[in-house]
């Protein structure tokens, strides 16, 4: 009886060491699971703030293996503020739905021709808007019926990986496992849309994109006209 009884007791042990070796496993294996690919974006060599920077893979087998793309987020916000859209640039995954808050004292007729995405929001304050889906890929240039300095601009992109560089220039984006991509890289006032694969061995050391020279921003600060006053 005893024997049986340690018979039992080690042949448990040992299918909970491999229940536990093979957790541990699992856990190392999600740890190092995917890699943060670096880009940094320059305009004649000088950093370049809002580029859109979207990686897609290159790689159908690694592609069809790899963790699935996160869904697109819920929601995402461009407000307007000083008489400007604020951020001046953002990047969603197509089926993002987009609000529009307007935090100035004064109301914005938000529109946008572009192809990717064409709508309008009439005279408003505050929230009363509704949201607007981007379900179609391409870049949507935003304005202002009211005021003319006003311009944003949403990159509509159809893959789950993409990041806005900020100030230095610079954007990280986590990836999936593929062994190669195809990274994109673009800017409102760029007339280059700048695109090449990329391996893997590539990710590590990072890339150094320069689009060249830019188109003059047409945004102006301007003081609230007798005009605009109508319409607080």
């Amino acid at each position: 009886m005893v024997k049986n009884n340690l018979t039992l007791f080690s042949t448990s042990l040992y299918r909970a060491g491999r229940c536990l070796a093979l957790v541990l496993c699992v856990l190392v294996a999600a740890g190092v699971h995917g890699a943060v690919l670096k880009v940094h974006v320059t305009s004649n060599t000088a950093p370049l703030q809002d580029a859109v920077v979207s990686v897609r893979s290159a790689d159908r087998a690694a592609a069809s293996s790899a963790v699935q793309p996160t869904p697109a987020p819920v929601a995402a916000a461009m407000d307007q503020r000083n008489l400007q859209f604020s951020p001046n640039v953002i990047a969603v995954q197509t089926g993002t739905l987009v609000s529009f808050p307007n935090s100035d004292d004064v109301r914005h007729h938000v529109y946008s021709f572009s192809p990717a995405k064409r709508f309008e929001l009439r005279l408003y304050h505050g929230t009363t808007a509704d949201p607007i889906k981007f379900d179609t890929a391409g870049k949507v240039v935003l304005g202002c019926n009211i005021h003319d300095s006003m311009l944003g601009y949403i990159f509509v992109v159809d893959t789950p990986f993409f990041a806005v560089t900020g100030e230095d220039g610079l954007a990280a984006i986590k990836t999936d496992d593929a062994s190669e991509w195809v990274v994109q890289v673009e800017h409102p006032r760029s007339k280059n849309v700048w695109q090449q694969s990329v391996t893997a061995a590539q990710l590590k050391n990072g890339l150094s994109v320069d689009l060249g020279g830019l188109t003059p921003d047409p945004r102006k600060a301007k003081p609230i006209s007798e005009l605009d006053a109508l319409f607080k």
